[in-house]
């Protein structure tokens, strides 16, 4: 063999493994943040995969996803942000609240980010409108707060005779509680029920609400869409079955661990929604130009066995309605 052709065999052979490791720089990575933990999202994380598997992208195999939770520690979320920034990730998704929200924007402005907000992301500033985003940030937008007066309509028709609902609110949400009270003072008052607030910010100060009811015990429990209270529902949901008090939710999450009913936006379907925009963007769309997709999927679950256990008759005609009864 000649010197020249085998040098050129060694410069190829050196190559090899630069060659390999640009294919694996090739391969896109999406940023996750989230200021819960994995074992909370396990269903929401499958289908939000479905989602991304429809537009032609399977994580292992031609785009990596890298997670980053804060566990309940918001303050940590702006640091989790900034690492995903610095990272080559092409997308961020932001999930679980405002704050991974606005921790997310303020990591970068180029890096394109895809929400799943309960809140008016025109009104927070994060887009210039629904339909032209307009800037680095898209997403989904469920409607848990406005179908709140349904809810309680829903818990009043299967139960009653209820006349005091106490509303469980997490005081550190800078938006939902202000709403949600605003939205259900005007339906309870139409339905002939009080309403009071009670904050919920902490697993301890749960236990406490619920040890209240020994002195000023409600008729009826209602818990209002906040992150950390979807953390705490099988808490909140044992507590409420040992008190003996019927309660309402706002995602099914809550009915299938002993909740008594739910009434909500899919969850679900919203997480399989931000799959796709990812696909999309990673496809070369700009969030600029994706419309913020608002929720059109709702859904009404009783838990049958915790009804029985509480003692109560689930009409036939809200039997009827129901999207499904967990027996």
């Amino acid at each position: 063999m000649r010197r020249r052709e085998v040098i050129t065999l060694l410069g190829g052979a050196a190559a090899w493994p630069l060659a390999a490791h640009a294919q694996q720089q090739a391969v896109p990575a999406i940023g996750f943040l989230d200021n819960r933990s994995p074992d909370a999202l396990t269903e929401r994380l499958r289908i939000f995969r479905q989602g991304l598997r429809s537009t032609g992208y399977v994580e292992g195999e031609n785009v990596a996803i890298i997670y980053r939770w804060s566990e309940g520690q918001n303050d940590r979320l702006p640091m989790l942000a900034t690492e995903l920034a610095r990272r080559p990730v092409a997308v961020i998704v932001a999930s679980g609240g405002l704050d991974a929200v606005f921790a997310a924007k303020a990591a970068t402005a180029t890096i394109p980010i895809v929400f799943l907000i309960a809140q008016d992301p025109v009104g927070l500033g994060l887009v210039a409108s629904l339909a032209r985003p307009g800037g680095n940030l898209t997403g989904i937008n469920i409607l848990n707060r406005e179908l709140a007066d349904k809810q309680l309509e829903l818990l009043h028709k299967l139960v009653p005779a209820i006349s005091r609902v106490a509303v469980l609110v997490n005081p550190t949400n800078p938006v939902i509680p202000k709403q949600i009270l605003q939205t259900l003072d005007p339906a309870g008052r139409s339905l002939g029920l009080q309403i009071e607030a009670l904050n919920t910010s902490t697993s301890r100060e749960i236990d406490a609400a619920f040890a209240g009811f020994a002195q000023a015990r409600p008729d009826a429990i209602f818990v209002s869409p906040d992150p950390f209270l979807n953390i705490r529902r099988l808490q909140l949901s044992m507590l409420a079955m040992r008190h003996g008090l019927p309660a309402s939710y706002s995602g099914r999450e809550y009915a299938e661990v002993g909740g008594l009913m739910s009434y909500g936006s899919n969850i679900a379907d919203a997480y399989r929604e931000v799959g796709i925009y990812c696909g999309r963007i990673l496809k070369g769309a700009k969030p600029a130009d994706l419309p913020v997709v608002q929720s059109t999927k709702f859904e009404f679950v009783i838990n049958a066995q915790t009804a029985r256990i509480l003692g109560l008759t689930v009409p036939p005609a809200l039997l009827a309605t129901a999207d499904e009864v967990i027996e």
